[in-house]
């Protein structure tokens, strides 16, 4: 209609006088119904080419074909928001409604957005059930596609195990698209995600997904452990001639490894990881000076999230030594040792809380006899040097308990 206007003002005798305005406006109405004509019948074939893409999009649902399906009706939608209300189509048995028909009506694109998503979630978690995924050849043995799907989604919880392995659940979604649909379940990453915080993570906001808290939510890590190496030169004792004193190269390292239910094992050996990360697989390790406790999460005013942990030295029960049994001994004042460690959670470089930094450490005495408990804090100084994360794959290679 903007160029037919156009044209017509341009034509020549325009408003010059009464009898040349007479033919010019018959000459501005037939262009301006040409122009009418030419709009509806471009609208005509917009609407059939999207009436196509439709029905082929109902064809590949029906067929199994999911992904090819939401395709189609994206670009459909594209063309005419409303195409669906404009056709009619009858679903086949197989469908969810079966039977429905739908006839014009007239909706906002609010609607057809939300009409979308629904699609997209019947068509991935509803339908591509039945159909989850398809043996690449043939064999006379029965394929995992064939299993019921509670029992599928039992085996996936297996591999996150109680260990939290999300990361060959990530792996495993690499299999197929099935696979990928199972391993996105919901229920699974809430379930993680309730491990990790407890109760306190029932509220995801401002996270969409529970994946998406699981994965940005500041977390210790449980597939391996975190390791620090201090270095410190100490000054030996003086030679006998008094001209010489030695100076000693000190090494030694810290160890921590978290587990999910709330467990912490620390210990502090001048051997490298290589002899003591399999020693710390489990909790009923028998290396004497490791120390066993419990730890929290913690996010202050300022988002930061810090590890709160009271560990004690494993109780040993000595024999009785009956060899001097008639000697008189002094008695000693025995007490229980704690220890409350306070430690900052980082990120660094390419790799997502992997930086454990000292901020507390203190001696808590408890003497049996009178019950009084007596607090020695340790400086934290370069001696305390940050803790980095290293990936063991040992920890995870067996499942103990599912999910």
């Amino acid at each position: 209609m903007f160029r037919a206007q156009w044209m017509f003002e341009l034509a020549p005798g325009v408003g010059s006088s009464g009898l040349e305005a007479q033919p010019c406006r018959a000459a501005r109405g037939a262009l301006l119904k040409a122009a009418a004509d030419t709009k509806g019948k471009q609208e005509l074939a917009k609407e059939e080419k999207a009436r196509e893409l439709f029905l082929k999009a109902v064809e590949e649902e029906q067929n199994g074909a999911l992904y090819e399906a939401i395709k189609f009706y994206r670009r459909a939608m594209q063309l005419v928001p409303d195409i669906e209300f404009k056709i009619t189509y009858t679903r086949s048995p197989d469908g969810d409604s079966a039977g429905n028909t739908h006839m014009e009506d007239s909706d906002t694109s609010s609607k057809m957005a939300d009409l979308l998503s629904c699609f997209e979630q019947q068509l991935t978690f509803q339908e591509s059930v039945r159909k989850l995924c398809q043996p690449e050849l043939e064999s006379s043995q029965t394929h995992i596609s064939a299993l019921p799907m509670e029992v599928l989604m039992y085996i996936f919880r297996w591999v996150v195990s109680s260990d939290l392995d999300l990361r060959s659940l990530e792996q495993l979604s690499l299999v197929c698209r099935g696979f990928y649909i199972c391993a996105r379940d919901p229920e699974i990453w809430r379930l993680a995600c309730l491990k990790v915080w407890g109760r306190s993570c029932i509220k995801r906001f401002p996270y969409t997904s529970w994946r998406e808290m699981f994965l940005e939510r500041p977390r210790v890590r449980f597939d391996g452990v975190y390791i620090s190496k201090t270095t410190y030169i100490r000054q030996g004792e003086q030679s006998l001639d008094g001209f010489y004193r030695a100076w000693h190269q000190v090494e030694y390292y810290r160890y921590i490894r978290f587990f999910p239910d709330g467990q912490v094992m620390m210990l502090t050996t001048p051997e490298e990881p290589p002899a003591i990360v399999p020693r710390l697989r489990t909790r009923s390790t028998r290396t004497d000076a490791i120390l066993l406790g419990h730890y929290r999460l913690s996010q202050d005013t300022d988002n930061q999230t810090k590890v709160f942990a009271v560990i004690t030295k494993k109780k040993e029960e000595k024999p009785l030594d009956y060899k001097y049994r008639y000697f008189r001994r002094v008695p000693v004042q025995e007490a229980d040792h704690s220890f409350h460690v306070g430690l900052q959670l980082c990120s660094s470089g390419h790799q997502r809380f992997n930086k454990l930094v000292w901020i507390h450490h203190s001696c808590h005495m408890t003497y049996r006899a009178t019950g009084e408990t007596a607090v020695s804090a340790f400086e934290i100084d370069k001696m305390y040097t940050p803790l980095f994360f290293a990936r063991v794959r040992s920890y995870t290679a067996l499942s103990e308990r599912p999910l």
